[in-house]
Order: structure tokens, then sequence, then C-alpha cells
């Protein structure tokens, strides 16, 4: 990261997650590590409700490779991925910055631009005051020193603060992080959607399709379901895009979504309902177990209902990494008998809560 040898080693794994489920990040995590033919022996730290989760390596060893092998992408409960330093604690009011350019110094790192950050707490939200007050004098030091400067490899040095006196510094690459701040997508509530739930599917639309990809996928006149659609939430975001919808559920939709005349709506048992002909997309955020909404999305899948799908995985309150890992194996493994090609990609979203988020493209 340097063209000199640097003395320190980026030895820990420094990851985001959502505040609660750190316990979560730590078991997938430890399962990844375990499978990733990684020798290095490795302590996971977690803090509950820190808001983030440290893998550690013994001293002189780096986790570069680590933290390249089992990409940000890969991973369910993670919203960020950084290589990092150990910590500084204990900082001094009087002068903050000294500990941070002598330990970069001492690494050798160099970057391309700054991002300050923190836990997403309100702790950590409490400390904008002070990230602000340090950002452009510190920014000046390092423009000095030329650890900030043009062509460092698109390279983001992060300043992680955990407290007022304790931050961390991470080390991020392009094509393996979040471009956004702390890992959110952070979307506005739509006028005239009937719910917040709208911005799940938004989310899941930004985080699982490239933006090249969305005029072809999410065209005008594409077809859709949505399963458990009651009162239109996903429903919404499918004729904002000028999908016609199948929205199969019990309940009532919203007035003035059905006023829209794109959306035909069935009070049938989502978990049984098919359509009369192939739809492009299939969307699902019933309160159900896990299970029987993977059953019905490999019905949809192996039956040629649906080309794309997104649906949601409400997680029980304990063993959350276990539920995912066991659901996805069984989607994958539904896939593969019938003999299936597909993209799966799943993410615990900002915009979730005790539940995690899934994409499956049938591949043509």
């Amino acid at each position: 990261m340097s063209d000199q040898r640097s003395s320190l080693l980026a030895s820990e794994w420094l990851l985001y997650c959502r505040p609660g489920l750190e316990s979560d990040l730590a078991a997938e995590l430890a399962d990844r590590i375990a499978t990733a033919g990684i020798t290095i022996d490795v302590e996971i730290d977690e803090l509950p409700h820190g808001g983030y989760v440290r893998v550690i390596a013994p001293e002189g060893q780096a986790l570069n490779d680590l933290q390249r092998q089992v990409s940000l992408a890969s991973l369910v409960f993670a919203r960020q991925s950084l290589v990092a330093l150990p910590p500084l604690n204990e900082l001094e009011r009087s002068d903050r910055l000294a500990p941070i350019l002598d330990q970069l110094d001492a690494a050798g790192w160099s970057a391309e631009e700054v991002v300050f950050e923190a836990p997403d707490t309100n702790e950590g939200k409490a400390l904008t005051s002070l990230a602000k007050a340090l950002e452009r004098p510190l920014n000046s030091q390092l423009k000095r020193r030329k650890v900030l400067r043009r062509r460092a490899g698109a390279r983001r040095l992060h300043v992680f603060m955990t407290s007022g006196h304790s931050l961390q510094l991470g080390l991020s690459f392009r094509g393996n992080r979040s471009e956004h701040p702390n890992g959110i997508q952070r979307l506005r509530f739509p006028h005239g959607a009937p719910s917040r739930s709208t911005l799940k599917l938004e989310e899941a639309w930004h985080q699982f399709l490239p933006a090249e990809r969305w005029d072809e996928v999410l065209a005008p006149g594409s077809t859709a379901a949505d399963l458990g659609a009651a009162p239109g939430g996903w429903s919404w975001q499918l004729v904002n895009k000028g999908m016609q919808v199948y929205a199969i559920d019990n309940g009532p939709m919203d007035k003035g979504l059905m006023r829209s005349g794109m959306v035909e709506h069935l009070q049938e048992d989502g978990l049984k309902w098919l359509p009369p002909w192939p739809l492009d997309w299939l969307v699902c955020d019933m309160v159900e177990r896990p299970s029987r909404v993977i059953d019905t999305i490999a019905m949809w899948l192996i039956g040629g209902h649906c080309r794309f799908t997104v649906f949601n995985l409400k997680l029980p309150m304990k063993r959350r990494w276990q539920e995912v890992a066991e659901c996805l194996s069984l989607l994958r493994q539904l896939l593969d008998d019938a003999g299936i090609r597909y993209q799966l990609r799943c993410r615990q979203l900002y915009h979730d809560r005790e539940e995690v988020t899934v994409f499956v493209e049938a591949l043509r």
C-alpha cells in the first residue's frame, strides 16, 4: 500500500453491522473463515450493540488476504469491510491528530480520500461534531505528508470513531466496500407510498442490481406479483416503475394505489397462488416461517413463473445466522437439483429489521 516497507501491519479486519446483530455477524464470519483456507488463528471480538465486529490476527500477521477472499458482497450481516490497524485508545483532547499521524507513518498507508465514520448508535451519532472538527486539520496534515494523494489505487482511509477518546483506522478498496457512509444506503421516503416497507424493496434494487441494468430489468410494461402485498408498499415501487402487478393478500390495499389501474388485488393464499403466465418479477414480504417462504420461492423459480425475485426472511430472536445459512442452503439445493442456473445474493439491509433480504435471478 506504499512504496516503503511498512513496520505496522493491518492485523485487524473491521466490519460494521446493525447494532444488535454483532453476534450474528460474528457467527457468520467464524463459518466463512473456517472455510476460507486461511491458516491464521484469529480472534473475533464483538461488542454487544456496538455496531461493529473486529477480527484480530496474532501480532505480526496481516489480514489483507482474508478481507479480500471473504468479500463484502458475499456477507449477509456486514455493512462495511475494512483492513484495519489496532485501535487508538485514550487519545488526549489536546492532540488527537498526533497518534493518528504516527500510526499512519508506521503503516506506510496512502489513500485518495478520508472519511470519518462512527457506529450506527446514539453514541456514534453524538460524535458528528467532533469528526467535523478533526476533518479539516487531519486532511491538511495528510496532504502535507503525502499520505493523502492522487493515484493511490482508489484506496479510502476510514477514521472510525468509537468514542471521544478512541478510534480505529481502516482502509477500503474499490470493488470490495460500500461506497456509502457507514455502509448505509439512505433513501427518502417517497410521497404517496402506502407504508415505510416500500424502502426495503427500493434499497434491495440498489443493493443487488447495477444501475446500468435498471432500464432493462425494471422496464415499464414488465409484470410482477407481490405476495403478502397489503397495504401495498412493495406494489407501489413496482407500479412506480410502470409494472402491471398482481397483489396477493387477504388484507385491504391502499386506495390511492388501486386507483392507478395497474394493480389487480387477489384475496388468495400467497404461499399457494401461481400466475396464469410467467411474470418478470416476484416480490414477497410475508410474515411466515422462513422455510415456508423458501419452498414458495423455489416453486416459482423451478416452475419458470418468474425470472427475478426479491423476498424477505423473518428471523428468530436467536441463531439468526444459522437460520439464514440453512434457508439459503435449502434454496440452492432445490434449484441445483432442478437444474436451474441462477444468481443469488442475501443481505441484511438498513431498512430491514429482524429479517434479511434475498435476491435471485434465474439465468437464461
